[in-house]
């Protein structure tokens, strides 16, 4: 039990990151693009992590719920299309802003809003560049008990809930 408390407190190289290091806190989600609680958990975390600032460090992880999610998977590998040029975050946060518009045209939009190399971001997901790091990141979540979105851990532990704004300030206090 040790050891997976262990890993889940490791943060990869390749994990998308908002925060120092040193923050207290550590919040690792495993979320999902289209599911309507991660945008509710979204809204919440930009509320928090602004009045926490470097209190706060933040790890997103993807875990598309593609079954039920038509365009999650796509969405999410748009997000690794966008960090492959620099623009992770600023992605993430505009798939969060419209979870209502995640077709493949909505992305490529969304990537010409963010100036990146669009013909670029249209060949990768044509060609499912991200594809496995993608499931990279929902078999971890996996192995890590995650079995619904959004999946959180906090300091390494998972956390149950409906993770509205006040249970995760509650979290965080």
């Amino acid at each position: 039990m040790e050891d997976k408390l262990l890993e889940l407190l490791t943060v990869y190289e390749w994990d998308h990151v908002r925060g120092p290091a040193d923050a207290p806190f550590t919040l690792i989600e495993y979320g999902d693009y289209e599911c309507p609680d991660c945008g509710r958990l979204f809204q919440s975390l930009r509320a928090i992590q602004d009045q926490l600032g470097p209190k706060l460090r933040l790890i997103y992880r993807h875990y598309p719920y593609s079954g039920i999610h038509k365009h999650a998977q796509m969405a999410a590998e748009v997000a690794e299309a966008a960090a492959a040029q620099g623009r992770f975050w600023e992605m993430h946060d505009l798939l969060f802003e419209n979870q209502a518009a995640l077709e493949r045209k909505h992305l490529l939009d969304y990537a010409l809003r963010l100036q990146l190399d669009v013909e670029r971001v249209r060949r990768e997901l044509k060609e499912e560049t991200h594809f496995q790091r993608v499931r990279k990141n929902f078999i971890e979540g996996v192995q890590n008990g995650v079995n619904g979105t959004p999946g959180l851990f906090l300091n390494g532990v998972r956390q149950q809930g409906s993770f509205d704004e006040a249970q995760v300030r509650a979290m965080l206090a």
